[in-house]
């Protein structure tokens, strides 16, 4: 366990970070800087001026703000810097009730933070630049998606409330527009797939996660990015918590008892993925037919509560897959994979 002296909270804009330096006492200063590199480093050299101060016995801590948080992190992982980063949720309910808000009680909210939870700290895990690409390309691919369908919806609509005339002219004022982004969307696709194949660890996982009946190259990939290739997320535990998968009890003493139900703070997106998968199961996968008829028919369980099993079950197998790093088998021997462990 690392015994931390000074803790840095920065809160991170578009054009300026804030810093709040406190040490186990008290706040020494803050100072207000731009986000580019020359100012980051200029600070990092002003921080090191302080009595006592090394990276190896400081953390810093920022929320996520997405790619405005590019460059310091990318500095600090550099420099091998302790970085925590946090949801900013998580920080603001871990410190009570909070009035007042702007970018320098921000930064001394984060370094509090910091503090307080000094020995429970979760250091932040840098991906592989390889990751780093893919996870952009996968969020462009995304936009350019919902881009086409809030053009092709409205088009299909027009057939159905607008006379014919106008919704063939909106088609064709509309055909260059939608035929050019299903054509970068393909490239897109092209390119990522290249991507995959070139980095053998992310082929094998893409391959050992595609082996499971009903789950796709895309919800594999999404998959290996968000859990950054499964060290960030390293237990099915976690992953169904961050997916949304886990339920939750919801009870106080006698007079509320209600029964357990998932979070609302979940990554949609994967949420979605694996629930498009677990109905492709019910479909396609005879063991979960009937696991899910036996379920609702017999037991009398609500059908989401049944989904959400087989979501929870498709988890399990990945990471189990690729803690094994093998294949998919349905009729797996865990008993000689027992073996072996005790063996060795």
């Amino acid at each position: 366990m690392k015994r931390y002296k000074y803790f840095i909270g920065i809160d991170v804009s578009k054009l300026t970070l804030d810093f709040a330096i406190m040490n186990v006492e008290k706040l020494i200063y803050h100072k207000k800087i731009a986000n580019d590199d020359t100012a980051i480093a200029s600070m990092l050299v002003e921080l090191k001026e302080i009595n006592g101060f090394k990276l190896s016995n400081s953390v810093f801590g920022m929320e996520h703000t997405g790619i405005y948080s590019n460059k310091i992190l990318s500095i600090l992982e550099r420099k091998k810097a302790n970085i925590v980063y946090e949801n900013p949720t998580h920080i603001k309910n871990s410190l009570g009730n909070l009035r007042g808000k702007n970018d320098k009680l921000d930064s001394i909210r984060i370094a509090t933070y910091l503090k307080k939870l000094k020995d429970d700290l979760r250091l932040w895990q840098g991906k592989r630049k390889i990751i780093q690409e893919l996870a952009s390309l996968v969020a462009l691919r995304d936009r350019l998606a919902r881009t086409k369908r809030a053009l092709k919806t409205p088009l299909k609509e027009d057939h159905l409330f607008v006379s014919t005339k106008f919704a063939i002219q909106n088609e064709k004022f509309s055909s260059r527009t939608i035929n050019g982004l299903e054509a970068d969307i393909h490239i897109l696709d092209e390119t990522i797939n290249l991507l995959c194949l070139s980095d053998p660890k992310i082929k094998r996982m893409m391959d050992i996660i595609t082996s499971i009946p009903c789950v796709g190259h895309f919800t594999a990939l999404q998959m290996i990015i968000t859990s950054n290739e499964f060290e960030t997320i390293s237990s099915p535990k976690q992953f169904a918590a961050y997916a949304g998968l886990a339920p939750y009890p919801k009870q106080s003493g006698t007079g509320l008892q209600s029964r357990s139900r998932v979070s609302n703070i979940a990554n949609k997106k994967m949420k979605t993925l694996l629930h498009t998968c677990a109905m492709l199961s019910n479909r396609f996968v005879p063991e979960m037919q009937a696991y899910f008829k036996r379920k609702t028919e017999i037991e009398g369980k609500p059908k989401m509560l049944v989904f959400n099993a087989i979501r929870s079950k498709l988890v399990l197998r990945v990471f189990s897959c690729i803690k094994q790093n093998r294949l998919y088998t349905k009729d797996y021997d865990y008993t000689s994979e027992k073996l072996t462990q005790e063996i060795t």
